[in-house]
């Protein structure tokens, strides 16, 4: 635990503790986490895909780069 004093002393905890690699982040808070159920198949996969890569990457939201990419790894294409 890190405490740091401010000129006003005022201190600040630093709670955060850095992952050690290959330790998993706990439970992350994803777009899609609670709306699998009501989904046709193919949805919900494309779902799970997003929140797999966003935990793989340990990034919150994608951009649209990285939801194209997502996109052509299930196979999508444009005709």
């Amino acid at each position: 635990m890190l405490v740091t004093s401010t000129p006003e002393t005022q201190q600040f905890v630093d709670r955060r503790q850095p992952l050690a690699p290959g330790n998993s982040p706990g439970r992350e808070r994803r777009q899609f986490a609670n709306s699998h159920d009501h989904l046709s198949p193919e949805a919900a996969e494309l779902a799970r895909t997003i929140d797999q890569y966003k935990l793989q990457h340990r990034r919150r939201f994608i951009n649209f780069e990285e939801m194209l990419a997502i996109f052509k790894s299930l196979g999508y294409s444009k005709s």
